[in-house]
């Protein structure tokens, strides 16, 4: 028995795992910062063990040219890069949603560390919506569709498909205006709200010149800001996921 299958073998596992680690690296909810980086990189080790045998028939012998097999592997990488922090792009929308929502009720200084991502802070609608939002997507087995699709990638972008960068600039462009307009749709209702609350405290600043009605006022806008939070936090999220879903999609022809 030879052993001479040994080096094609390590090259399709190390040129899979190129690209599967970048997008799992970078994916929502299964490449958060907040999970140990070890666990990430064992189950992006893990989930290439897995596809293996059905990606390896697809992808040619290892070249006996060093530059050719970086080649490969840069590839590999950059499509990994590519996808992956696109789809990161997607979970700005509930950062816009958050911060808007917290200017419209009048918690916009009030900041705390976004749990999605190590290190910063946000307003604290936006971490609590990155965080939810984070949560739903294993609720509803988004990351089995995620999964799916890191693998339907290959038939998608196979490995001799040259580099669209050029696309995916557009792409990444497309997706930003695609979150932004889904924060905005998430927190439509709180700038229709905030419209009419500010509007009808400066008729009364107007008519009361003497009373400080915004300091007044400040408290009900709280209150009232955080009751039609709570009764439109299903529809919220609700254009979230469905918004996720439709890019996670597109992976999948």
């Amino acid at each position: 028995m030879g052993l001479d299958w040994l080096p094609n073998t390590a090259f399709l596992y190390l040129l899979m795992f190129t690209r599967i680690g970048a997008i799992l690296m970078l994916m929502p909810a299964l490449g958060e910062d907040m999970i140990p980086m070890r666990m990430r990189l064992s189950f992006a080790l893990a989930f290439t063990l897995v596809v293996y045998p059905l990606l390896s028939p697809s992808f040619p012998a290892m070249p006996e040219n060093v530059m050719a097999i970086f080649g490969l592997i840069f590839h590999e990488l950059a499509i990994g890069i590519m996808l992956g922090a696109i789809v990161r792009i997607t979970v700005m929308a509930t950062q816009v949603a958050g911060a808007i929502i917290a200017f419209q009720t009048g918690l916009s200084s009030a900041m705390a560390a976004d749990p999605t991502q190590v290190g910063v802070q946000g307003a604290v609608f936006g971490s609590f919506l990155s965080f939810l939002g984070m949560v739903l997507i294993f609720a509803t087995d988004l990351h089995h569709v995620a999964l799916a699709a890191t693998y339907d990638s290959y038939m998608v972008f196979p490995l001799d498909a040259p580099l669209m960068f050029d696309d995916a600039a557009q792409m990444a462009i497309r997706t930003v205006a695609s979150a932004f307009s889904i924060g905005i749709q998430m927190s439509a209702p709180f700038i229709v709200f905030g419209l009419v609350f500010n509007l009808g405290a400066g008729i009364l600043a107007r008519l009361m010149p003497a009373l400080q009605v915004y300091f007044l006022l400040m408290p009900a806008n709280i209150f009232i800001g955080l009751g039609l939070f709570a009764m439109l936090l299903t529809m919220m999220m609700g254009w979230y996921l469905s918004h996720f879903e439709a890019h996670l999609a597109m992976w999948r022809g």
